[in-house]
């Protein structure tokens, strides 16, 4: 099977490229804005990607996965998502049997989320008020409704609520790695009093998404990603303080990054895609445990 995968330098590429590795019926064809190698795979430029290549699915994971990033960028984030959207769809319209699994983001539901979605919830965007923690959202949310307009072929949107990896930038501003950074240099995690709720998913799982979703006939669905269960942040940092020895304080002074919103309970209880045979196998916390105890493997 041969499989393009657009944006393949991002962190969460490189580790799906890794579980893909281990399967040697695919074909990885990757692309990304500039060439490279780490001695086995090849990273072309997007412009060696044309309609006269075979590809059976592609993926596309062109965006930005860092929230300071993301406020950087601001309106930009629009002409790169639709650029990279556009290279998949042009190369659909003329080979209407591949798959297309585009990125997507639990941010598209916008709103701030006081309650978890599910599959009635509405996307919520004050039209008449937009902030710029509302690019993001839009820039989606756009591709996901021109998506849904091309029902004759198979693409699935697959959105992102929360996603950690052992292998990540530590020093991006998540609330997870600001958390084991704390952890990694015997520093004292500031955070607010106030409780939120996420649901992590980690390489094992997400892989066992996208796997389900390649061999799944064709269809054009957004499906949302979840875990066994979500984490609630108090319990979160009570079970690291258990296993990793985290120090944390309460602080009303904390700054806190919020590039696409405040989010109180960022998951999803909408389990559309257990219809297409996906079953999670870690639970946020421990798959949260076990990808860094493999950070502190690597430095022994």
């Amino acid at each position: 099977m041969n499989i393009a995968i657009l944006g393949a330098t991002s962190q969460i590429a490189q580790d799906l490229i890794l579980s893909f590795s281990e399967n040697t019926n695919y074909n990885l064809s990757l692309f990304g804005r500039n060439t490279s190698s780490d001695g086995q795979r090849q990273i072309q430029l997007y412009s060696d990607f044309n309609k006269n290549q075979n590809y059976d699915v592609i993926i596309n994971f062109v965006g930005v996965g860092d929230p300071v990033k993301a406020q950087k960028m601001g309106s930009d984030i629009f002409k790169i998502t639709e650029k990279y959207d556009n290279l998949a769809l042009d190369y659909l319209k003329q080979n209407s049997k591949t798959k297309y699994i585009f990125l997507s983001s639990g941010a598209v539901y916008g709103g701030n989320y006081q309650k978890p979605v599910d599959k009635d919830t509405v996307a919520t965007i004050d039209i008449n008020n937009l902030k710029p923690t509302d690019w993001y959202t839009l820039a989606k949310l756009y591709a996901e409704a021109k998506h849904r307009s091309l029902s004759n072929l198979s693409i699935v949107d697959v959105r992102v609520f929360n996603y950690f990896s052992h292998t990540q930038d530590m020093n991006a501003r998540f609330l997870i790695t600001d958390i084991v950074r704390a952890i990694n240099n015997n520093e004292i995690f500031k955070t607010s009093r106030n409780d939120t709720t996420r649901d992590f998913i980690t390489p094992f799982d997400f892989y066992n998404l996208i796997q389900v979703i390649i061999n799944y006939d064709s269809v054009n669905i957004a499906l949302d990603c979840y875990t066994k269960s979500p984490i609630s942040k108090i319990d979160l940092l009570t079970t690291l303080k258990k296993k990793f020895g985290l120090s944390y304080v309460f602080d009303l002074n904390t700054d806190i990054i919020n590039a696409t919103g405040e989010k109180i309970n960022y998951y999803s209880k909408n389990k559309s895609a257990s219809k297409i045979g996906y079953r999670p196998k870690y639970s946020s916390i421990d798959a949260i445990v076990k990808e860094i105890s493999f950070i502190y493997k690597q430095d022994k």
